[in-house]
């Protein structure tokens, strides 16, 4: 039967995996380093991994393909949820982790300084991977960072993420729509005592600043906010709370 499906441009693919969570039905997988669709009767043809890919590699057709068929998705991934031991996609999986501290970096015999230690508090850390209620959330400071803020900042660990919960992303490659429902619902469901901004100078940045004002508006939040932008360079060069 003719209907629409996924397909794939494997020369714009670069296989990053950002469109394996959004896929529901498990249709989609990285294989040899691309993205690839399992079989035509797990793909529902609806797109809703189109968003997550950073590159347009994926398209919505209409070609002839198998019908898509509802038990074979619950069957496909009962085999996967069992294959992975029961725990589904790792990225999903939400976990709390305690941060490395030079104590215990002596005890493991390790040679990293003090400023290489991770202070990472749990997993996983992208915007769209973390639901609004994930326990972490509640009763943390928060940091929402732009992705390049990871590698532009040398110390994004020490000074911004030590003793946050960090939720990371990017407005230009990710739904901005759907960045401003997760805020809104986060701010007005979880107890937060403050939250950190952290984005580039770049111009897109700026989308980052209007979707946390746009959720903190609509969510009526009253929890402090600081601003901070990081330039190409590496450096604060704007610190500001509103």
């Amino acid at each position: 039967m003719k209907r629409k499906i996924i397909e794939i441009n494997e020369e714009l693919c670069t296989g990053c995996g950002e469109c394996v969570p959004d896929c529901a039905e498990g249709s989609l997988q990285i294989i040899d380093g691309k993205a690839k669709l399992v079989a035509d009767k797990l793909c529902d043809g609806l797109g809703a991994c189109l968003g997550s890919c950073p590159t347009g590699a994926l398209q919505i057709i209409e070609r002839d393909a198998d019908a898509f068929d509802e038990e074979a998705v619950e069957e496909f991934l009962a085999e996967q949820k069992k294959k992975q031991g029961g725990g589904g996609c790792p990225s999903a999986q939400l976990k709390t982790l305690q941060p490395i501290n030079p104590c215990q970096a002596a005890n493991e015999a390790t040679s990293q300084a003090g400023s290489a230690l991770s202070q990472l508090s749990h997993w996983p850390v992208q915007i769209r991977l973390i639901p609004p209620t994930a326990p972490f959330l509640e009763n943390c400071d928060l940091l929402i960072a732009a992705d390049c803020t990871a590698v532009a900042y040398a110390g994004l660990q020490q000074d911004f993420i030590q003793s946050r919960v960090v939720m990371m992303g990017c407005p230009k490659f990710d739904d901005q729509q759907a960045y401003v429902d997760r805020f809104t619902e986060l701010f007005k469901t979880r107890r937060l005592n403050s939250v950190t901004l952290l984005i580039m100078e770049v111009p897109c940045c700026s989308a980052m600043l209007q979707i946390v004002k746009k959720a903190y508006k609509d969510a009526g939040a009253e929890v402090p906010v600081r601003q901070a932008v990081v330039s190409a360079q590496g450096r604060i060069i704007d610190e500001r709370e509103w």
